[in-house]
């Protein structure tokens, strides 16, 4: 959630990272534990709940719609489920801050029941396009209104859902997990067909759930009319979120940290496989198994990295992490190209381009191109960087100071809240040199 008052970053140079660290719970699961909790019959219990302002709004809302959830307290949370049709009609506008991840999923959630809800969302989010998942939608027989395929969202009521074969234009978890979740309440089975992997918890926790979900290679699919039977959820610490930490012990020398708890789904681990074509030093021990999601600690130690042309079959698998992997190719020797990765453009900045302008800035030599970038690894300086109001932006900056020759200021730092509540202490304490003014 955007808010009021401005918060800015200023990092000082130099430093490495040592120790063990946890990073807060997984942004997507945290999401999916609350709305298929509530969906379900029975209580859920979710530990390692992630307590930002994007997870939060998700909370709020299935709050607003008679749901009751206790927390979230420590990361507990739970969740007493309503069953598939005990949802009720919201009294006002439901709003989602800057979370696309609530919108699209909610939106297609919403295309089910009985009665008629608007979602709206803060300046970043009502800029972010919605017709990706308002045209299948329709396509289903839901009626929704928006304002030129942006937020707000209203989702008219008492519409019959038939099930679709739909096949995604663009590689999007977001799209694909909307259109399965509207596919629960449609008349017939629901077939989504991926372009590319991407991340897969929806199909997960549904399984997870006993709600049947048949997974078959590209496509997926669910019928209509089955329940939600309410299970445990330990979520895992979040990639996203461990990334950049692990791009900061890669770049800074006598580095050497464990992550610990961190969700390793296949579909997410993008960012481990292009630090390790880079030359990083990474190793996974205690690996596992928690609510049907890989776990394990990941321990990073300095080595120096070298440029790479990135595969275009890991972009989906890292499209979140890109902001922090831009930092990994300034430092590294030689030229990192990055293409395929359009979707960054309409992310909660255009991330490409935010990311291109501050590394300018820095004194490295990065040119945007229309669907990537192109970065000539060399000496990161210093200067004063937007974040556009994206907490990706905003975190990967702050952990360019670590090889930075001077210091580095960040403006716009207040959604970093919505991801990384406590990103500055845990920086901090790892050995970055990082203040937050507010402003």
């Amino acid at each position: 959630m955007s808010s009021d008052h401005k918060k800015s970053y200023v990092v000082q140079p130099g430093g490495n990272l040592q120790g063990e660290i946890r990073v807060p719970g997984d942004k997507s699961i945290s999401h999916r534990s609350i709305m298929l909790g509530s969906l379900a019959e029975g209580i859920t219990e979710v530990t390692g709940f992630l307590e930002g302002d994007d997870a939060l709004a998700t909370l709020a809302s299935f709050r607003a719609m008679g749901v009751k959830i206790d927390g979230p307290k420590d990361g507990k949370v739970t969740v007493h489920g309503v069953g598939m049709h005990g949802l009720t009609a919201p009294d006002k506008d439901v709003y989602l801050g800057n979370s696309g991840t609530s919108i699209r999923l909610l939106s297609g959630l919403l295309a089910g029941q009985s009665f008629e809800s608007t979602l709206t969302g803060d300046i970043s989010l009502s800029k972010r396009p919605m017709r990706r998942v308002t045209d299948p939608l329709t396509q289903m027989g839901a009626e929704i209104a928006s304002l030129e395929g942006k937020p707000p969202l209203t989702i008219k009521a008492g519409h019959k859902l038939t099930g679709i074969h739909y096949t995604l234009p663009m590689a999007s978890a977001q799209v694909k997990s909307c259109v399965l979740l509207a596919g629960m309440y449609a008349e017939g089975s629901t077939t989504v067909v991926e372009p590319a992997p991407t991340r897969d918890h929806t199909e997960r926790m549904l399984s997870g759930m006993g709600y049947p979900v048949e997974v078959n290679g590209d496509t997926v699919t669910i019928e209509g009319g089955g329940k939600l039977t309410a299970t445990n959820i330990d979520v895992p610490a979040d990639i996203s979120s461990a990334t950049f930490f692990m791009v900061g012990a890669a770049i800074a020398e006598d580095s050497d940290i464990i992550l610990t708890h961190v969700g390793i789904n296949p579909t997410r681990i993008g960012v481990i496989n292009i630090l390790r074509l880079m030359g990083a030093d990474i190793t996974l021990s205690n690996e596992g198994l928690t609510g049907g999601e890989p776990v394990a600690d990941i321990r990073v130690k300095y080595a120096p990295l070298k440029g790479i042309n990135i595969p275009e079959d890991q972009v989906p698998l890292a499209i979140d992490e890109f902001p922090a992997l831009f930092i990994a190719a300034a430092c590294a020797e030689g030229q990192t190209v990055l293409t395929g990765a359009e979707e960054l453009r309409v992310k909660e900045s255009d991330r490409i381009q935010a990311m291109a302008d501050g590394l300018q800035i820095l004194g490295v030599d990065a040119q945007s191109t229309e669907d990537g970038i192109i970065i000539n690894g060399g000496v990161i300086g210093s200067g004063e960087v937007e974040s556009h109001d994206d907490h990706r932006i905003a975190m990967a900056f702050a952990i360019a100071g670590l090889q930075a020759g001077g210091t580095i200021q960040i403006n716009d730092c207040a959604n970093v809240a919505t991801s990384f509540p406590n990103f500055v202490d845990l920086a901090n304490n790892a050995g970055l040199s990082l203040e937050q003014i507010d402003e």
